[in-house]
């Protein structure tokens, strides 16, 4: 396999982008399914932000341009990448320059309602951040919710147990199914 590709798990935070990312990874190992999974959060977790950076928007690229060039190097053509806002029109140009022109771009976008969100999240944010969580959840849903690239599958997540929205996520993908071995360096 040549083509590089891509799944984005976007939504709001309590929607459960981590935990189905893991799901959607387990599904596609019990298939045989050569992948790299990346929680996006990470790749721009400093503080301060750099100078000129102040969304952390260039050390995020810059940091999934390397690990991505770690990964393809041993063979990977598959990326599982979780991110709030992977889904929106403006994250693509950041996929192709990391992972090459012409990357196939799968979008899924995660939806909670805010009852459910806010349940997540207060079972998750144990700490002091817990009200700073919520409010940008609420306006992240919004703002997703208006701006998702077109194309973007949206899948419900209320009542619904993870493997089963893992599923729906794995089927949209078309990666199902098919064995992709890792290739050898240099293939």
């Amino acid at each position: 396999m040549d083509r590089t590709e891509v799944l984005l798990i976007g939504g709001r935070a309590g929607v459960g982008k981590t935990t189905v990312g893991w799901e959607v990874s387990a599904q596609l190992r019990a298939a045989e399914v050569a992948h790299a999974i990346i929680e996006g959060d990470f790749m721009g977790q400093v503080h301060p932000a750099p100078a000129g950076d102040p969304h952390r928007e260039e050390i995020t690229e810059s940091n999934l341009t390397a690990v991505w060039a770690n990964f393809a190097r041993r063979g990977y053509r598959r990326l599982i990448y979780t991110n709030t806002v992977s889904v929106l029109p403006e994250a693509t140009g950041m996929f192709e320059r990391a992972m090459g022109a012409g990357v196939k771009i799968v979008r899924v976008l995660l939806t909670a309602s805010d009852t459910i969100a806010r349940e997540r999240l207060v079972g998750r944010e144990l700490g002091s951040e817990l009200e700073r969580e919520w409010e940008g959840s609420v306006r992240k849903a919004r703002l997703l919710e208006q701006r998702a690239s077109a194309g973007t599958i949206r899948v419900l997540t209320d009542g619904r147990a993870v493997a089963d929205i893992a599923r729906e996520v794995v089927t949209a993908t078309g990666w199902a199914g098919l064995h992709c071995p890792v290739t050898s360096e240099g293939d």
